[in-house]
């Protein structure tokens, strides 16, 4: 029996996906539920897995964009799965065969070496022709990266010496002895369609970005002492990531306009927080979402924000993970960065970037303190939040960073942390 297998549905509103490689070949024999297929669509890469066992013959190639519903192979499955007879059989073959090949080569090694022969005077006069390094200035030319041709040679006949070699210069416009290859490669649908929406969000939004600054000690004390308490009761780490959602969800109740998007001539709030996490995959950048960020504890976000990173990670996440967050937040830290202007993602109307930690003196009580600190930076919609609420949410987010205790714990961290 001849089992076509069609392109399934990644998500809602999807309608057709590439195929971003094929981890089997034609003809091969595959098992049900076996990985056969990366597909990529314009939100995620997944994995089409075998809906039977047998033969398969293959109906598309990489890079094929096929819709929804096409056929893309065929599973002959009255097909047997090959034995093993042909490969014992090989097997011995090979055996046989180093056998037989081992005494020719002891009386290989038997024959005398042959002498190297002697250069006559024509072949030393090409040696040192005009022009021609010596041996120790060939040397130097060699860790340099030049040709002789490259050398004017001040000795006999033009011959290049070891005083040429060494105070000879590269030309910045002569290529070295180095690769200089190239590859050409085609983007993924995912990558595509990233880079479409990030020059969409350039071009058709009033993007603006307002910067402040973060005195990250009380965060320190806390995970310093609480850390380790919390990973042994709740079996994962007490990061920034619960701190800066927690925060960031004071700060849209506080300034619900920032928690809008912009559809046409209307404007829509939520009155629920779906925060966007962007996380670098291994297809590229993944935005899962954690949903209703208002309901969750520390313990909480942290779950999450593990539980969809080792998805995006492992190429697990879906399509329904990454859709529909009403803010983001971006950590470019973790890489090193000090400070960026992340860029919005549509149809949001907002996003927080986070940076990295670096002590610096700062003041204090009208003294001046080394702490660690981080630049935040927002990058809202000025079509529909207006300085006051884009100054002032991430004020707010600076506020509760800097006292969390009081803002996010209620004075009682034991409890809030569920110790």
């Amino acid at each position: 029996m001849a089992l076509e297998m069609k392109v399934p549905s990644p998500g809602e509103s999807i309608t057709e996906v590439e195929i971003a490689s094929w981890l089997v070949k034609d003809g091969d024999y595959v098992e049900k539920d076996q990985p056969i297929a990366e597909v990529d669509s314009d939100k995620a890469t997944l994995e089409l897995p075998a809906e039977a066992s047998g033969i398969i013959t293959l109906k598309a190639e990489e890079g094929d964009t096929v819709a929804v519903g096409d056929v893309v192979c065929i599973i002959d499955t009255d097909a047997k799965k090959p034995g093993g007879d042909d490969s014992s059989e090989k097997a011995e073959e090979k055996s046989k065969e180093k056998k037989e090949d081992t005494p020719k080569k002891a009386e290989a090694k038997k024959e005398a070496p042959s002498k190297p022969s002697t250069p006559n005077k024509e072949e030393v006069k090409k040696t040192y022709a005009t022009g021609s390094p010596s041996p120790a200035a060939k040397k130097i030319l060699d860790e340099k990266g030049m040709s002789s041709k490259d050398v004017k040679g001040s000795g006999r006949d033009g011959r290049i010496t070891k005083d040429d070699a060494a105070s000879a210069t590269p030309s910045m416009g002569t290529p070295g002895n180095g690769s200089r290859g190239s590859e050409r490669k085609k983007l993924s649908l995912l990558r595509r369609k990233v880079a479409e929406r990030l020059v969409s969000a350039k071009n058709e939004t009033a993007m603006l970005t307002t910067f402040n600054e973060v005195d990250m000690t009380a965060i320190f004390e806390l995970r310093n002492q609480y850390k380790e308490r919390f990973k042994e009761k709740h079996g994962v780490g007490l990061g920034f990531m619960s701190f800066f959602t927690l925060a960031v969800v004071r700060a849209l109740e506080l300034y619900p306009d920032v928690n809008s998007m912009i559809d046409g001539d209307y404007m829509i709030t939520y009155d629920f927080k779906d925060i966007s996490i962007a996380v670098s995959g291994p297809k590229g950048l993944m935005v899962p979402v954690i949903r209703n960020a208002e309901n969750l504890s520390f313990r909480g976000v942290e779950d999450e924000v593990k539980r969809l990173a080792i998805r995006a990670r492992d190429g697990q996440i879906t399509v329904d993970e990454m859709t529909g967050g009403t803010f983001t937040i971006s950590n470019g830290g973790v890489f090193g960065s000090m400070l960026s202007t992340p860029i919005i993602n549509p149809p949001q109307s907002a996003i927080l970037g986070m940076h990295n930690i670096v002590e610096r003196a700062i003041v204090r009580d009208g003294g001046i303190v080394v702490a660690p600190v981080m630049y935040v930076a927002l990058s809202y919609d000025h079509r529909i939040i207006d300085g006051r609420e884009s100054v002032g949410f991430l004020v707010a987010i600076k506020e509760a960073l800097e006292s969390p205790e009081e803002l996010l714990m209620n004075n009682d961290v034991k409890k809030t942390l569920e110790l």
